[in-house]
């Protein structure tokens, strides 16, 4: 016998609340024998029910990149948070452009992002970005040194709440990477240190975040779909994803970059 449509939606809410991680309705539809399985029409309409039945909670059903998921609302926040004694982390400034950089112009080496910032990207940094699993290696260019090209992964849209790069704010509406700390949730201090970088001489400026449309993309790099790939997949094809030759969110520490050499 089918199971109907109010027990569906409690067997979708315990199974989410349950999962720890997000729920995809191909997943949702494994928990169902093969002759009682509702379709997957029938799921995403369970999953709209619930969503807005959820509307006036502290709690939401959200959608994010990896599936579906309960998670507390933003605004609630400043009072959760105090469940937990550790504080926040706060992320400088240097490793938040770095981000933007991978997330807007990806997928883009390390020289790239050095390029536009005028100075060399801590290692420190890339190696935060990588263990937290928001970025990853996705290929290579096919220039001397084979440098590593960088893209977000799915895990990056779980932790920002997205469910792809579309829904990533326009450069005009990110004015100033202060904006991401009531996203990032950092806490009163906001964001790490200041970017504290010597000048960049007059015939080189830095280029902003909110100047990086006017930036030319390479037009022979390759683009992967939705912006990053998934799982083992990244590292299939490294030695084959090439880039034309003619064509930095951990602790903030001090002096987390140096001025890049001439």
């Amino acid at each position: 016998m089918p199971v109907d449509a109010e027990l569906l939606r409690k067997i979708i809410e315990g199974a989410i609340l349950a999962a720890g991680q997000p729920m995809t309705i191909a997943r949702l539809l494994e928990l169902f024998d093969a002759e009682v399985a509702p379709s997957k029409d029938e799921i995403a309409a369970a999953l709209i029910d619930i969503q807005a039945a959820s509307a006036d909670r502290g709690f939401e059903l959200k959608e994010v990149a990896s599936g579906w998921r309960f998670q507390v609302r933003d605004n609630l926040g400043p009072w959760v948070n105090r469940l937990w004694d550790e504080k926040p982390q706060k992320y400088s400034r240097a490793l938040l452009e770095t981000l933007a950089l991978v997330a807007y112009r990806q997928p883009i080496t390390r020289g790239d992002i050095e390029e536009i910032r005028g100075v060399a990207v801590s290692s420190h940094i890339m190696k935060t970005l990588l263990e937290r699993d928001w970025v990853k290696v996705v290929g290579h260019r096919d220039v001397p040194g084979r440098p590593s090209l960088f893209a977000t992964t799915r895990q990056f849209l779980d932790y920002f709440n997205l469910k792809s790069l579309d829904e990533l704010p326009s450069l005009s509406e990110l004015r100033d990477l202060d904006e991401l700390n009531p996203v990032l949730d950092l806490g009163e201090a906001g964001l790490g240190e200041k970017d504290t970088d010597p000048p960049i001489p007059d015939e080189n400026p830095p280029v902003i975040l909110d100047q990086l449309d006017a930036v030319p993309a390479d037009a022979k790099t390759t683009f992967f779909e939705d912006g990053f790939v998934d799982g083992e997949e990244a590292f299939v094809d490294a030695d084959e994803v090439t880039v034309s030759a003619e064509a930095p969110l951990a602790t903030a520490i001090e002096n987390e970059e140096e001025p890049r050499s001439e």
